[in-house]
C-alpha cells in the first residue's frame, strides 16, 4: 500500500487517509467492532493488529519513496530501467530505512496491543492482565505486562539488527557520520 501510495497520486491521498482514520479508532472499540465481523478469539485479535500496523508502514514506506532525490530517479529512467527494476534496484533500497523503520513501529506497538486481544478471548499475556485486574491482584497483572515488554524490546533490538544486515553499507556510511 505504501508503494503504491507513492506511485498513484490521487489512490495515495484516499489510502493515507484510511489508515489514518483506523489509526485513529481506540484499540478497545476497535476489538469491540471485530466482534459481529469476525467473532471472538484470535482472528478478530490479528486483524485488528493487522490494521494497527498500517498506518506506520505506509506512511514510512510512502515517505522514504518520496524522499528520493530527483536527480536518481532521473537517472533510473535515463539508463532506461522498467518501473519494475527502478523499484527492486534503486527505490526500495534507498527508502530501505524509512520503511524499516516504519514495519519496526508497527511490530514494537503490536507486542502491546497484543495483550488486548485477551479481552476478545484471543489469549496470551492479555490473560494473565485481565485475571489480575478482576482480580486485584499486582503480581498476576505483572506475570503478562513485563514478559510483554520484554517481548517489545526484544522486538526493538532484532529490528535494530535487521536494519544492519537490510539496508545496503553505503545508505548506512552515509546516514551514520
Amino acid at each position: 500500500l505504501g508503494v503504491l501510495s507513492s506511485k498513484v497520486a490521487r489512490l495515495g491521498r484516499v489510502v493515507r487517509a484510511a489508515v489514518g482514520v483506523v489509526q485513529t479508532i481506540p484499540s478497545m472499540a476497535l476489538l469491540v467492532f471485530m466482534i459481529p465481523l469476525l467473532g471472538l478469539g484470535t482472528v478478530p485479535a490479528l486483524v485488528a493488529l493487522l490494521l494497527y500496523s498500517l498506518l506506520p508502514i505506509v506512511r514510512n514506506t510512502y515517505q522514504g519513496l518520496k524522499d528520493i532525490p530527483l536527480t536518481v530517479r532521473e537517472s533510473a529512467e535515463a539508463l532506461g530501467l522498467s518501473a519494475g527494476a527502478k523499484l527492486r534496484l534503486i527505490e526500495l533500497p534507498m527508502a530501505s530505512r524509512s520503511i524499516l523503520a516504519g514495519v519496526k513501529t508497527a511490530a514494537v506497538i503490536n507486542v502491546g496491543f497484543a495483550t488486548l486481544g485477551g479481552l476478545i478471548g484471543a489469549g496470551g499475556y492479555g490473560d494473565a492482565i485481565n485475571a489480575g485486574l478482576q482480580r486485584d491482584d499486582y503480581y498476576l497483572i505483572m506475570e503478562g505486562a513485563l514478559p510483554a515488554m520484554a517481548m517489545a524490546l526484544l522486538m526493538q533490538g532484532l529490528f535494530e539488527g535487521a536494519e544492519r544486515r537490510l539496508v545496503p553499507r553505503g545508505l548506512r556510511l552515509r546516514i551514520e557520520r
